[in-house]
């Protein structure tokens, strides 16, 4: 007898940088000239070859039953045209599952990106429109050597929903 499926709703919250710390950083604009500190993004990328690119996602809507997470380095997201957009969280963890008390849905506008923690778990990104475009600051071999995913809808029957 296969279990059925149960649908959580994640609220998602506008992201500010204090609510999503436990995930990573949100970077703002500053001015030019300004000096190096704590408020630019801090990244990780020393284990390998950095690669900036551009992905094009769509249709992406807001369900998921996966979230993952790279142990080797840090990852920027960003959109592009000031596209508002949707990620899920949950904080890094030494277990190879996410801590589902500590999942977090953030609403993210256009005029920032996110900075994801080393081993921050992370769905999206999703959005309402047709097609976005992100910039994606992460390791040239991320998707290959360094992407551990985990199956809510095979280990907890679960899927969600960022409303």
């Amino acid at each position: 007898m296969n279990p059925s499926i149960i649908l959580k709703q994640l609220p998602a919250q506008i992201i500010i940088p204090e609510s999503f710390q436990p995930y990573g950083q949100v970077i703002t604009a500053s001015v030019d000239g300004k000096n190096y500190d704590q408020t630019d993004a801090q990244l990780d990328l020393q284990n390998g070859i950095p690669r900036f690119y551009i992905m094009r996602l769509e249709k992406r809507g807001r369900k998921f039953h996966t979230i993952t997470r790279h142990n080797q380095c840090t990852q920027c997201l960003g959109s592009l045209e000031g596209k508002e957009w949707l990620m899920a969280v949950a904080p890094p963890s030494v277990s190879s599952e996410p801590n589902l008390e500590q999942m977090m849905a953030f609403r993210i506008p256009g005029n920032c990106f996110i900075k994801l923690d080393v081993g921050t778990w992370h769905a999206g990104p999703y959005f309402d429109h047709d097609v976005v475009d992100f910039y994606n600051l992460e390791l040239s071999d991320t998707n290959v050597v360094d992407h551990f995913t985990h199956n809510f809808r095979t280990r907890q029957h679960l899927e969600f929903e960022i409303v």
